[in-house]
C-alpha cells in the first residue's frame, strides 16, 4: 500500500526542504553574540511596541499615542528590519552570521520606513509636493522593499508589484486597452510611499492593527502547549475508527487552524505526527501527504482565526469582523465535514482499521459521556452568556472586575482539575506500537487551553469590541496563562522541589513566545506592505476601470466565465504568493469586478461573497500543484513525491473549490438572507448533505464502488441541494416583466430597503449601444418619484416610452452606469411563488434510488462492511 521508499539522498533533499519550508515565516538565520541577541531583543520589541499600541494604556497615561499611519510606519520598520537581518539573501549566503551589506540595507531600509513617522508633522505640511529628500527616500525603501519582500517571501510577489509600478510609470506605451496618461516618478513615489493610498495603506494597517495580534497570540498558545493538547485530544476522540489517524489530522488541523492560520504551519505542526500513523494504518504516503495538506489549508477557513486575509476583509468589505465569522463558518465547516467523509471512504476502500484503544468503551457508555458533555456545554453556556449579562446590568462598571475573578477563578480550577491526569507527551509517530490515549483524561488534562479561545470570542461576538481589541485582551490573558500554568501545575502536584524551575520555564516560555510571534510576523508585514504597491496603482492609474471592461470583453459578459477567469488567477498567483498578497492583488482588482458584471446580469452579489470567493482560491493554492508549498512540506514529511502529493490534495479540495461558485449563485450558504429558523435548518442540512454526496461522488466510491451513471445522478443531487434555485427559476420564474410605464408604482409599492430592478439602454460615453439589468435600491417606505430619487435618477415619458431625465451625480444610478436619455425598456418585480425548497424532494428521492441500488449490489456481493 505504501510508496517505494526513495534513496536516501533523497530523504535528505525532503528532509532538508522541510526545514527550509518551516522556516519559510521566520527566517533560516542562526547567528551567535551579539547579531543574535539582537535577533531576540529586536522581535521581542517589536511584540511589546504592538501591545502598546493596542491596548488602552496609551489613553490612559497620556502617553505614546500614535495615529494609524505613524503605527504603520514602525510596524513597516520592525518588518524591513528583520527580513534583511533574519533572511539571507541566497541559498549560498551565509547563516551563521549576518553580512555587513545586510546590516547596511536593514538600518536604511528601517529609516526608509520610519520616514513618515519621524517627518509627520513635515511631510503633512507639504503634502503633493514632495521634496528631493522625499523622493530619494521613497525609492530607497521601495527598492529595499522589493528587495525583503524577495528574501522573505520569494521572488512572485517581488515580480507583480514591479510589473505594477512599471505599469504606472509606462502607462502611455502600454496596449490601447490597458493604456493610461502614465504617472512622473515623483508623482508615483509620493502616492505609494508618502501617502496612505500604497504601501502604508489598508492593507498595512490591517497588519498592524489586527493581524500581529492574533499571530501572536497563537504563537504563545502554542508555546504553552495548546498545539500538542489539540493534537492529543483529536486522536483520542477519533484514533479508533477507520482511517483514523486521517479523521484526526482533519480535526487536528481544524483546531491548530485557531492558533497558526498558515496552511504551511499547519502541516509542520501536526503532520510530523500524523502523516507517519496515517501511513502505519495502511494510507500510501501521497494520500497521507495530500490529506494533511488538504484540512491545514482548510485550517485558514476556520472561523475565529482564518489567516491574516480575513482581517483584510473588514477593511475593505466595511462589515464588522463578527459578520466575516458568521459568513465563513457555514462553508468552513461543510468542508471539514467532507474531508473527513472522504478519509472514511478511502479506509472503507482499503478497508482500513483505526488503532488499538486502552480500554473498550460500551455503547452505553459512549451515549451517556456524549449526552453528559453535550448537555453540560449547553448549561456552561447559557450561564456564561446570560450570568455575565446579569452581572453587567447589575453591577455596570463594576461588572469587569467581577468577571475578570471569575475568569481567574475558572482558570486556576482547571489547571488544578488537569493536575489530576499525567501531563500530556507526544508518543514517537515512528513507535513499534502506537496505543491511542484515554478519551477522558486527555481532554480534561487541558480544558484550561480553551479560556482564552472562549474569552476572544465573547469579546469579539458579545462585548462587540473591535479585532484589535478583542485580540489584546486574549493575549494578555495567554501571557498570565503561559507565565503561571508550570508553576501552579508544580504546586498542586505537591512537586515543591520544582517549583522556581517551572517558574523560570514560564518566563522562558513568555519569551520564547514573544519572540515566536514576532517573528512569524516578518513575512506577513512585509506583505502586505509590498501587495500595497498594487492596491496604489489601482487609485493612481484606474487601472480598475480597465479591468472591467477587459473582464467584461473577454467573458462576453458570462459571469460563470468571469468566476473561472478570477479562479485561475486567483491560483495561478497564489502558487508563489502569500494568500495575503494573493487575496489584496486579487480582491482589489476582481470582487468590484464581479459584483458590477453580476449586476449587469441581473443577479446581486455581496460585496462580502466576491472577496470570500477571492480567498478560498487565495488558499486553494498553497497545495495547487506544481508550487504548492503545504504540499511540498508534506511531501517532505510523508517522503513522497511533492506533485503526486499536490495533485492529491488538490484532489480531495476539489469539495472546497466548488463552495465559492455555490454561494456565489446561493448566498444562503454565507447565512445571507436567512429568514427563520426553519430556512436556517434547512439550509444547513442541505448543504452539509450535498457536500457529503459530492464527496462521494468525487471519490467513486459510496456505499460500494460507484458506476459512472450513479456518479452523474450524485452530482446532479449535489448540485440541486447546493442550488435550488435554478431548477425551481425554470419551472416558476422569480421575476415578472411590468411595463416601463408603472415603474413608480413598483417602486412605491416595493418594501422598505427594498431593490428596483429594470433593463435600460443607451449610449455610452464612449459612443457604444448598450443594454444592461440594474438593480438599485430603494431605501424606506416613501411615494414612487421619492425613492427613484434615493436611487439617484428620475424619468419622464414620450410617446409611451420611458426615459432616464436625470442622473445625481456619484449617486447609485451612476455608479449603475446609467446614462441621461437612456430607455428603461422593461421593470421586473418579485412574482409570488412556492418556495425553492420543494426541489429537495426529487433530490433527496433520486439520492435514496442510487442508495438503494448501491444497497443491493453490496448485498448481493459481499457481506457488509463494519463501520
Amino acid at each position: 500500500m505504501g510508496d517505494k521508499v526513495k534513496p536516501q539522498e533523497n530523504i535528505d533533499t525532503y528532509e532538508s526542504e522541510l526545514k527550509e519550508l518551516s522556516q519559510a515565516d521566520t527566517g533560516a538565520r542562526s547567528p551567535e553574540g551579539i547579531p543574535a541577541k539582537m535577533l531576540f531583543l529586536v522581535p521581542f520589541l517589536w511584540s511589546l511596541f504592538q501591545l502598546w499600541y493596542a491596548s488602552p494604556l496609551p489613553y490612559i497615561f497620556n502617553f505614546g499615542i500614535l495615529n494609524d499611519t505613524e503605527a504603520r510606519s514602525i510596524h513597516l520598520g520592525f518588518a524591513v528590519f528583520l527580513a534583511f537581518v533574519a533572511f539571507p539573501a541566497f541559498k549560498r549566503s551565509p547563516r551563521a552570521y549576518i553580512p555587513i551589506q545586510d546590516w547596511l540595507f536593514a538600518f536604511i531600509g528601517t529609516f526608509s520606513a520610519l520616514y513618515i513617522f519621524l517627518f509627520y508633522a513635515e511631510l503633512a505640511e507639504r503634502q503633493g509636493a514632495p521634496t528631493t529628500i522625499d523622493v530619494i527616500t521613497s525609492v530607497c525603501g521601495m527598492l529595499l522593499l522589493l528587495e525583503a519582500a524577495r528574501r522573505a517571501l520569494g521572488p512572485p510577489l517581488t515580480i507583480v508589484a514591479s510589473v505594477f509600478l512599471c505599469y504606472t510609470y509606462f502607462g502611455p506605451y502600454m496596449p490601447d486597452v490597458i493604456a493610461h496618461k502614465g504617472a512622473s516618478l515623483n508623482k508615483m513615489m509620493s502616492h505609494q510611499w508618502l501617502t496612505t493610498e500604497g504601501v502604508f495603506g489598508v492593507a498595512l494597517g490591517v497588519s498592524t492593527s489586527f493581524v500581529f495580534l492574533f499571530v501572536l497570540f497563537g504563537a504563545l498558545l502554542d508555546k504553552a502547549g495548546a498545539g500538542n493538547y489539540f493534537i492529543k485530544m483529536a486522536f483520542s476522540l477519533l484514533g479508533h475508527m477507520r482511517g483514523g489517524p486521517a479523521k484526526a489530522a482533519v480535526v487536528a488541523s481544524g483546531a491548530t487552524g485557531l492558533i497558526s492560520g498558515s496552511s504551511i504551519a499547519n502541516v509542520v505542526t501536526t503532520g510530523t505526527f500524523t502523516i507517519p500513523l496515517m501511513k502505519r494504518v495502511g494510507f500510501p504516503g501521497t494520500k497521507a501527504g495530500a490529506v494533511e495538506v488538504a484540512s491545514s489549508t482548510n485550517g485558514q477557513l476556520t472561523p475565529p482565526i482564518m489567516g491574516a486575509a480575513a482581517f483584510l476583509m473588514v477593511e475593505y468589505v466595511g462589515i464588522p469582523y463578527t459578520e466575516v465569522i458568521k459568513h465563513a463558518f457555514l462553508p468552513a465547516i461543510i468542508s471539514y465535514i467532507a474531508l473527513i467523509y472522504i478519509v472514511h471512504l478511502e479506509a472503507l476502500k482499503a478497508n482500513m482499521q483505526g488503532l488499538p484503544r486502552k480500554q473498550v468503551s460500551t455503547l452505553s457508555r459512549k451515549l451517556f459521556s456524549f449526552f453528559t458533555i453535550f448537555a453540560g456545554l449547553i448549561i456552561l453556556s447559557g450561564l456564561v452568556y446570560y450570568g455575565i449579562g446579569w452581572i453587567k446590568n447589575w453591577l455596570g462598571d463594576a461588572a469587569i472586575w467581577i468577571i475578570c475573578i471569575a475568569i481567574l477563578v475558572a482558570y486556576v480550577s482547571l489547571v488544578k482539575y488537569a493536575c489530576r491526569y499525567p501531563e500530556l507527551k507526544m508518543d514517537s509517530p515512528d513507535a513499534d506500537i502506537v496505543e491511542l490515549p484515554e478519551v477522558g483524561p486527555t481532554v480534561k488534562s487541558g480544558l484550561y487551553y480553551l479560556l482564552p479561545v472562549v474569552l476572544l470570542i465573547w469579546c469579539l461576538m458579545v462585548e462587540r469590541f473591535s479585532p484589535g481589541l478583542s485580540a489584546f485582551w486574549a493575549t494578555v490573558f495567554m501571557l498570565f496563562i503561559v507565565f503561571t500554568q508550570r508553576p501552579l501545575q508544580a504546586y498542586f502536584r505537591r512537586d515543591s522541589a520544582n517549583i522556581q524551575a517551572a517558574v523560570k520555564r514560564g518566563v522562558k516560555d513568555f519569551f520564547d513566545g514573544m519572540v515566536s510571534g514576532a517573528r512569524n510576523m516578518i513575512g506577513i508585514g512585509v506583505a502586505t506592505a509590498t501587495a500595497g504597491i498594487v492596491v496604489g496603482t489601482v487609485t493612481l492609474t484606474g487601472i480598475g476601470l480597465v479591468m472591467t471592461e477587459f473582464v467584461e470583453f473577454i467573458s462576453g459578459g458570462n459571469l460563470l466565465l468571469i468566476l473561472i477567469f478570477t479562479a485561475l488567477i486567483s491560483l495561478i498567483l497564489g502558487m508563489g504568493l502569500p494568500t495575503t498578497a494573493n487575496y489584496i492583488v486579487v480582491s482589489s482588482l476582481m470582487a468590484p469586478v464581479i459584483v458590477t458584471l453580476a449586476a449587469e446580469n441581473g443577479l446581486i452579489v455581496p460585496l462580502i461573497a466576491a472577496h470570500m470567493f477571492v480567498f478560498y482560491f487565495g488558499i486553494l493554492a498553497d497545495d495547487t500543484p506544481p508550487v504548492g508549498l503545504a504540499a511540498f512540506a508534506a511531501a517532505a514529511i510523508a517522503r513522497s513525491d511533492p506533485i503526486k502529493t499536490g495533485i492529491q490534495g488538490f484532489a480531495y479540495d476539489i469539495r472546497t473549490a466548488i463552495l465559492p461558485f455555490m454561494f456565489i449563485f446561493n448566498t444562503q450558504l454565507l447565512m445571507i438572507n436567512i429568514d427563520s429558523w426553519l430556512d436556517f435548518v434547512l439550509v444547513v442540512v442541505s448543504a452539509v448533505i450535498a457536500m457529503l454526496t459530492f464527496a462521494a461522488a468525487t471519490q467513486g466510491f459510496w456505499l460500494v464502488k460507484s458506476k459512472w451513471w450513479e456518479t452523474l445522478l450524485l452530482l446532479l443531487v449535489t448540485f440541486t441541494l447546493f442550488r435550488p434555485g435554478f431548477f425551481w427559476d425554470k419551472i416558476h420564474p422569480p421575476i415578472i416583466s411590468i411595463e416601463p410605464a408603472k415603474i413608480i408604482e413598483v417602486a412605491e409599492a416595493a418594501p422598505d430597503n427594498g431593490k428596483l430592478r429594470f433593463t435600460v439602454e443607451g449610449t455610452n460615453i464612449d459612443g457604444d449601444h448598450v443594454q444592461k439589468i440594474v438593480v438599485l435600491p430603494l431605501g424606506e417606505r416613501a411615494s414612487g418619484e421619492e425613492r427613484l430619487a434615493h436611487a439617484g435618477f428620475a424619468i419622464r415619458t414620450e410617446n409611451e416610452k420611458v426615459f432616464i431625465d436625470y442622473v445625481e451625480f456619484f449617486g447609485q444610478a451612476q455608479k449603475a452606469g446609467i446614462g441621461i436619455d437612456w430607455e428603461i425598456t422593461t421593470v421586473n418585480q418579485l412574482a409570488d411563488r412556492p418556495e425553492k425548497y420543494w426541489m429537495f424532494i426529487p433530490a433527496f428521492l433520486l439520492l435514496f434510488f442510487v442508495g438503494y441500488l448501491q444497497i443491493r449490489r453490496r448485498n448481493s456481493s459481499a457481506p457488509p462492511i463494519k463501520a
